[in-house]
């Protein structure tokens, strides 16, 4: 992947672009990180780089960076501010008790895949990756060439991380065990490219993942036997994949836009970190994300609307026309669940997709998208429900139970559940 260091081990530092930089200013980086850092001078007449090592102690993954402008004869500006990474992050989670050391490492490999599926997704255009692949996954759905690329990156990072037990995937037909001799103790649950159907469009993307601890039992190969049937061992380990979205340790998700933004928890409210190309980090940039109890703002599918029963066509009906004394509702529709959610959670509102008189149960799987982004709008102060329960209690009978799914402000999906109850 084509992105400078963040840390400079090994390699002088990747320069600093002239553009931009008028005269008499000097822009300096510094950066730090747990192996190393690196500076930068920028000036309009001269150019000067410098690749400097600072001794090995605990800095939390912190790059400061200062911006200092000349003296001249309006204003004298110097600026210093502090950049918190996620590898910094997930350390001091660690150090306050709230993730051990073993989800630290399964984490760090999700963000590693994260940045790999993010520069596939940049560079599908140029790459042959748009397009399908020719097969279709367990739920009959056509598999984009990027779907096939993503799952086996996300694969391989967790089984490389060695603190991964069971893989379940949209695109695999039953969980996956890692080899013993490379297993770990977690249960991930992943979408590896959320929205896929828009890539050929270069719309928005992005990946959902779920984190749980299983068994011990769980810690074996889920091969069939010589009759084709999954062995009672296999049938255990997907009973325990199949928990309800309240097992949760952490969940997230990794949106592929104009920006690259990882948005995850780990039980303590919902933080976003948006990737930095310089230094191929991600960086905290949202602290405490909350949801508005309240938005104007809903996301639906409305090309379906004439499939929906009559208790939600009402709703959808009083939003766009809530009579004289009210306003009404915006529609924003993406297409990405990843997408739709991601502007929700920041502005407020409610996304649905409901049930339907082709999909009965909806189109959305319960294990790997609606129980991950459920516990980070809990998280955030939000509720997800399926429009009669809370998605977290919902325990799935198999991997890929689809459930309806609406999920945003409290109050806007308690209205909502009012309408269909």
């Amino acid at each position: 992947m084509a992105m400078a260091s963040s840390s400079c081990v090994g390699s002088p530092c990747a320069p600093l672009s002239k553009q931009g930089v008028k005269g008499g200013t000097h822009l300096t980086w510094g950066a730090s990180s747990f192996h190393g850092g690196c500076s930068g001078l920028v000036k309009a007449s001269t150019f000067k780089e410098a690749c400097a090592f600072p001794s090995r102690r605990a800095n939390h993954g912190v790059i400061r960076a200062t911006l200092t402008v000349e003296p001249s004869k309006t204003s004298s500006k110097k600026s210093q501010y502090e950049i918190q990474t996620l590898t910094g992050w997930l350390l001091k989670q660690e150090q306050s008790g709230v993730i051990d050391a073993e989800l630290t490492i399964v984490l760090s490999s999700i963000s590693l895949a994260c940045k790999q599926i993010a520069s596939l997704v940049q560079r599908a255009g140029i790459s042959n990756l748009t397009g399908v692949q020719g097969a279709t996954n367990v739920q009959g759905e056509d598999q984009k060439k990027l779907d096939v690329v993503s799952n086996e990156v996300f694969s391989s990072c967790l089984r490389s991380s060695g603190r991964t037990g069971i893989i379940a995937s949209e695109e695999e037909d039953i969980p996956v065990a890692v080899e013993e001799s490379y297993s770990g103790n977690y249960v991930v649950v992943f979408d590896p490219l959320d929205g896929s159907s828009n890539i050929d469009a270069a719309v928005s993307t992005g990946s959902i993942f779920g984190i749980y601890r299983p068994t011990e039992e769980c810690l074996a190969n889920l091969d069939d036997d010589e009759n084709g049937a999954l062995n009672q061992q296999a049938q255990n380990c997907i009973v325990n994949v199949c928990q309800p979205g309240s097992n949760l340790l952490s969940a997230g998700y990794c949106m592929y836009s104009s920006s690259v933004i990882m948005v995850l928890s780990v039980g303590n409210g919902v933080y976003g970190f948006t990737l930095d190309p310089l230094y191929g980090e991600f960086v905290l940039t949202h602290n405490g994300i909350k949801i508005p109890s309240k938005g104007k703002i809903y996301a639906f599918n409305e090309g379906n609307y004439q499939l929906w029963d009559d208790k939600l066509k009402k709703y959808i009906d009083d939003l766009k026309d809530p009579g004289p004394t009210g306003k009404p509702y915006s529609a924003r529709y993406i297409g990405s669940l990843v997408g739709d959610f991601h502007r929700t959670m920041l502005y407020g509102g409610i996304y649905g997709y409901p049930r339907d008189k082709k999909s009965k149960n909806g189109k959305l799987r319960l294990l790997y998208e609606c129980a991950p982004m459920s516990f980070l709008a809990e998280q955030a102060g939000g509720k997800g429900s399926d429009g009669h329960r809370r998605v977290l209690d919902i325990h799935p009978e198999e991997v890929h139970q689809r459930v309806p799914l609406f999920i945003g402000s409290t109050e806007e999906v308690e209205k909502l559940e009012k309408y269909l109850a």
